[in-house]
């Protein structure tokens, strides 16, 4: 009817305070079995009316209510009196074909089962390998274990009434960076000879003897004993003085494994690294090698006679591949070291500087070796040689590996000679070298040290060869300064800096000012000083080595 008002009724809506969905079961839906779902459950279809799906699940509904076994078993119950008719015979084979399947069949299934066995047989031997394999290793690690650990001996004798100033680990060491930037020349001393290209041709087929220069002079002379920088020091032109061993020993400090020491002199605002009485005169073999070699007086191969040897060898080989006509290459000044009459060997001395920061100057004396004219250029060069004393222990036989696999050669050296090649490549960077040459220098018997060949000879540029052996310049002028700046916080004195020999550490002494001298005598504490003293300094420095140790 027009214009009546329209009724509608609401509904009524409950509220599930629970969850979702109704809160009352409808009349119509009270008897109707319900099988019950678990949240986890995957739900491939809307409704399954065979129960296909959950044929496998029975059990686990089963067990949680009643009416999911009446239900399920009621649609299999149905499903097992449903039976295909099919009236039509099956097909008959031809004539030999079934004897013929049964024998294709046969065989098949004896190649299964023979390869079967042969996987078996195979996965039955590769847990036999990994049984022994893991039991090898466990072996290894616990040989290793108890197997007495190789100690050396400090470099110097420390005495008890030095106190220790400093403790500093070398693994802080090696994040420190600053750019020296370009060396200033300040002088040149000495005479070099030119180097012969004929020992770049050698090989191992065509080894050459090393032959003996006993009569040539070398210098191995301290920082505070050179006269030229002693007067140096007393034009100013410096705060900071020390020769190229030593502060590519510094620099290197971190690949250093073997105990070493530098003598510092505090002298106004002046500060000197000396070296004591025979010490960096002589070489290291073999001192990052996984095997360390021994301390034994009796060995040849043991850490001092390799040492002597291979010191021996770098002499004599770095004046045999010179050109000796008579003819030399003669810098500004003359040998500062040299006498009358006495035959000089083929080195010479350039005196350079670096601004490390707006009051310390280092003003540092480094050797030049030998020189050569390359593209037309006069480069000048320095001259080492690495030692072959034993292909047993190092790993790799130079006689075999040196013509084909050279760089594998020089990959056994790296690993087993790390720290001394480092400082080589630093003290050529240091020079200003332009060439750094490398001779391979092999022992005529495993068991004789006295007599050597020279079986190549090998040439780098130290720019390029400290990239190769991952020695970063910028770290090594890092570690420099801030042992410096440690050293000009002390007050005037002498202090001795000392790598421990079996930890990554150095430690800083207090010294008296007429130690390593001539007339320096070490004088002991009386009895009851010594019982008063010696417990207090072993605990102190024990509690700096545990606070080192964490650090």
């Amino acid at each position: 009817m027009p214009g009546a008002a329209l009724h509608f009724s609401i509904p009524d809506l409950s509220n599930n305070q629970d969850g979702w969905g109704p809160t009352t079961i409808p009349d119509q839906y009270k008897d109707v079995p319900y099988a019950p779902f678990n949240k986890g459950d995957r739900v491939g279809k809307a409704s399954d009316w065979t129960g296909q799906s959950y044929k496998y699940q029975q059990g686990r509904y089963g067990q949680r209510d009643g009416t999911g076994i009446t239900l399920f078993n009621y649609v299999y119950e149905d499903e097992d009196n449903f039976h295909l008719v099919d009236s039509k015979p099956a097909p008959r084979p031809r004539y030999g074909q079934r004897r013929f399947q049964n024998r294709f069949q046969q065989n098949r299934r004896d190649q299964e089962q023979r390869r079967d066995g042969g996987r078996e047989a195979d996965r039955e031997r590769q847990r036999q390998q990994k049984a022994q394999q893991k039991k090898g290793q466990w072996n290894n690690y616990w040989q290793d274990r108890n197997a007495p650990r190789v100690t050396y001996n400090s470099s110097v004798d420390i005495r008890p009434e030095w106190s220790v100033l400093e403790q500093i680990p070398l693994t802080a060491l090696t994040k420190l960076h600053f750019d020296a930037g370009e060396a200033e020349d300040i002088t040149t001393c000495g005479a070099v000879e030119w180097y012969d290209r004929v020992y770049d041709r050698l090989t191992p087929k065509q080894e050459k003897p090393l032959l003996r220069y006993e009569s040539r002079q070398f210098f191995k002379v301290t920082t505070t004993e050179d006269p030229v920088i002693q007067r140096l020091a007393n034009e100013d032109a410096g705060t900071v003085f020390a020769t190229d061993a030593i502060l590519a020993t510094l620099m290197c400090a971190p690949r250093s494994v073997y105990g070493w020491d530098v003598v510092v002199q505090r002298v106004g605002d002046k500060l000197f690294f000396d070296k004591r009485d025979n010490s960096f005169d002589l070489l290291t073999v073999s001192e990052t090698a996984q095997e360390p070699i021994p301390e034994e007086k009796d060995n040849i191969n043991a850490v001092h006679s390799l040492s002597q040897e291979a010191t021996f060898i770098n002499q004599n080989f770095s004046q045999q591949v010179v050109v000796k006509d008579g003819k030399k290459y003669k810098f500004q000044e003359p040998n500062p070291f040299a006498a009358q009459n006495q035959e000089l060997a083929s080195c010479a001395y350039r005196y350079r500087k670096w601004k490390l920061d707006d009051k310390n100057v280092l003003v540092a004396r480094c050797e030049i070796d030998s020189i050569a004219e390359i593209k037309g250029e006069e480069t000048l060069m320095i001259v080492k040689a690495l030692n072959e004393f034993d292909s047993k222990i190092t790993g790799v036989d130079w006689r075999q590996k040196l013509d084909n696999q050279r760089g594998a050669v020089l990959a056994t050296e790296l690993k087993n000679n790390a720290n001394k090649l480092a400082k080589w490549t630093s003290q050529a960077l240091l020079a200003g070298a332009g060439m750094m040459k490398l001779g391979f220098v092999s022992r005529v018997a495993p068991r004789d040290h006295y007599n050597h060949v020279i079986l190549g000879v090998q040439g780098y540029k130290p720019k390029e060869f400290a990239a190769q052996i991952n020695l970063n310049v910028n770290n090594m002028w890092g570690i420099l300064k801030s042992l410096v700046e440690i050293c000009m916080k002390l007050d005037e004195g002498k202090y001795l800096l000392v790598k421990d020999p079996n930890k990554p550490l150095i430690r800083l002494y207090e010294v008296p000012g007429d130690a390593f001298d001539d007339d320096y005598v070490e004088e002991p504490l009386a009895e009851e000083e010594q019982e008063a003293v010696e417990p207090e300094r072993k605990e102190e420095q024990d509690e700096k080595d545990a606070d080192a140790d964490d650090v």
